[in-house]
């Protein structure tokens, strides 16, 4: 995990991979679970059996939402940013699902700095996050996500 304090060392990384964070595995509780919060239940996502008979996938698959929504979980494992008054999710852009996540996949969220911008005081960092499958050379997914950090 890096550690950065300012927007100088922010910089720092301008075109470099920043780091991966740890392997998740995307379990059926964890579908489950999402299907549930966001009332999606459809049998590719939550019934193993039917999906195993019928899905050209042969199992279960996560919802594409659901790997996105992982991203804030998996930064925090790739940087600890620092000294800050206040973070903003400030968006995503050019986001493409590449591949769909199977149920008990290990996933691991790559981070490279792409643009970074200081707008009157707040920084602008625009990320290019990939999402890698254990043991698959195509992508979940890849797209940028866009932080605002007000560092003290």
């Amino acid at each position: 995990m890096v550690i950065i304090n300012s927007f100088e060392e922010y910089k720092a990384f301008l075109g470099c991979q920043i780091g991966s964070s740890n392997w998740h595995k995307i379990g059926q509780d964890q579908i489950n679970k999402f299907a549930e919060a966001t009332l999606d239940f459809q049998w590719i996502h939550t019934d193993p059996e039917k999906a195993k008979e019928k899905s050209p996938f042969g199992s279960t698959i996560a919802h594409g939402y659901l790997t996105l929504s992982l991203i804030p979980y998996l930064w925090k494992q790739i940087a600890d940013i620092q000294n800050v008054k206040m973070e903003v999710n400030y968006g995503i852009e050019s986001f493409k699902f590449n591949k769909p996540v199977l149920v008990d996949d290990e996933v691991q969220l790559r981070a490279k700095l792409i643009a970074i911008s200081d707008l009157r005081g707040i920084t602008k960092v625009v990320i290019e996050a990939n999402l890698d499958i254990k043991g698959q050379t195509k992508t979940a997914y890849t797209g940028n996500v866009v932080f605002l950090y007000h560092f003290k």
